[in-house]
């Protein structure tokens, strides 16, 4: 039953929540002054006091942004909050929190979609389980990622860096404790995790970062600034600050919608975080490595298979295969070691491409780090469109929540929720003590294989990740 609306008087001032069954929500509140005018393709500005008590029912408005399409639409939602105040967070507490451990989740979506606001982001069950839940929306697509003359490099991430200083900030007025914030993102929002515990800052007060299937990857400006430069060619513009300020959010989403429809999800030239000497000076698989802090990582046993449906598998002949595999730059003995693993031709290259981006680097990476580095697999098969263990499936099962529509419309209505309470109860063992429950990575390259029988053996499909070395 909902109790009087609980008031929280930050830095800049006071918020009005809700209560219920023990667990308080405080939605939409600005970390940062909404990104419009002279404020777009800059850094955020932190956020100005305010004066009376504003209202936190309601989550912020969401960064501009095209809805998921074609048949990917059907398996990952898509949730559209008109407004300019996108720079916001949301905390669900225990209303009795004192000193509580605290987890930062980072929405993916390819650096172009996604919000905080998705059903199955809420945090209702970490709350339940003692532990203070945050999430952030940040710039997407062209006003968070483009390489711009005149305009500083991931402007996304540093609204991301700018959050999480929100939660160092502010976050033991809510209960939370600031020396026990752990890092969480998956894919896009994996890649923004492991870029920001490279900040030193960060990774000097950070309990420990959860780096589900996201890229290690930041490419060189010439290369991270095709998406930009193609844009600009198609608007007829210039790549600088000053041209991309005339042209509008909506205009600059609707042309990059225009652009992805001509591509493939191969072949298609995506947003990507910009090697910079500010935010990003190295790859974070290399930057990664010096620090501290426990990590928690893995992937998905099939990846691919929410970017390549059964029809588009089916189409790919071995003509076809052997040309995107060139594109792509796998190694011949990569797809050798996925086939003999059991994968069919067109099935090896979607799976030597999922290692290739995902599962070589964070081995590598693993195997560089000294510090306490803990790998999993996420193997359950989804029986929705044949997906198996693709992209995006394992997040329900690490929120511990699978009745969800967002759940369902990736799991299915009979998905496991024993092994959802397993894989929830490890990642809250890791945001509590850093240590999810098994033994680090090392030299027997320990993973633990979360699926309906789950154990803890040596890293599996060797061959494939190997052939990246």
């Amino acid at each position: 039953m909902p109790l009087p609306a609980p008031h929280i008087t930050l830095t800049t001032g006071t918020i009005a929540g809700t209560e219920a069954d023990g667990i308080r929500r405080f939605l939409g509140i600005r970390y940062a002054e909404p990104p419009i005018g002279e404020r777009r393709f800059a850094d955020p500005v932190p956020a100005r006091p305010w004066n009376g008590v504003r209202d936190a029912t309601r989550f912020g408005p969401t960064a501009p942004q095209s809805p998921y399409q074609g048949e990917t639409a059907t398996l990952l939602a898509s949730v559209a909050i008109p407004g300019d105040d996108v720079l916001t967070v949301n905390v669900w507490t225990p209303a009795d929190a004192a000193g509580a451990a605290v987890v930062v989740w980072v929405h993916g979506g390819a650096l172009e979609r996604g919000t905080a606001a998705l059903e199955g982001y809420d945090g209702t069950a970490f709350a339940q389980d003692g532990v203070v839940f945050v999430s952030m929306n940040y710039r997407l697509g062209s006003e968070g990622f483009s390489v711009l003359e005149g305009a500083p490099r991931n402007i996304g991430l540093r609204d991301v860096i700018a959050a999480i200083d929100w939660v160092f900030r502010e976050i033991s007025t809510f209960g939370g404790d600031p020396d026990r914030v752990t890092l969480m993102g998956e894919s896009a929002g994996g890649a923004l995790v492991a870029a920001a515990m490279c900040v030193p800052r960060i990774a000097e007060r950070a309990h420990g970062a959860i780096i589900q299937s996201g890229p290690l990857d930041a490419a060189p400006p010439s290369r991270a600034g095709r998406a930009t430069r193609a844009l600009a060619k198609h608007l007829g513009i210039p790549a600088t600050r000053e041209a991309f300020l005339e042209v509008s959010p909506d205009r600059l989403v609707e042309a990059r919608l225009e652009l992805s429809r001509r591509s493939s999800p191969l072949a298609g030239a995506g947003f990507s975080l910009a090697l910079d000497p500010d935010t990003v000076p190295q790859p974070p698989e290399q930057a990664l490595a010096a620090v501290r802090a426990p990590i928690l990582i893995g992937s998905n046993t099939d990846e691919y298979r929410l970017w390549l449906s059964p029809a588009a598998l089916a189409s790919l002949g071995s003509v076809k295969v052997a040309a995107l595999a060139l594109l792509a730059r796998l190694p011949r003995r990569a797809l050798r070691a996925a086939r003999a693993a059991g994968s069919t031709r067109a099935e090896s290259l979607g799976q030597a491409l999922g290692d290739k981006i995902l599962r070589a680097p964070l081995t590598r990476l693993a195997r560089r780090r000294t510090t306490s580095t803990y790998v999993y697999e996420f193997a359950w098969k989804s029986p929705v469109r044949d997906l198996r263990a693709a992209h995006a499936v394992e997040i329900a099962f690490a929120f511990g929540r699978l009745d969800g529509p967002d759940a369902v419309a990736l799991s299915g209505p009979g998905a496991p929720q024993a092994l959802a309470d397993e894989m929830h109860d490890a990642w809250l063992s890791f945001i509590r003590t850093g240590e999810p429950g098994w033994r680090a990575f090392g030299a027997e390259r320990t993973t633990r294989v979360f699926d309906t029988d789950s154990r803890t053996v040596p890293q599996r499909r060797t061959g494939v990740v190997d052939a990246f070395d």
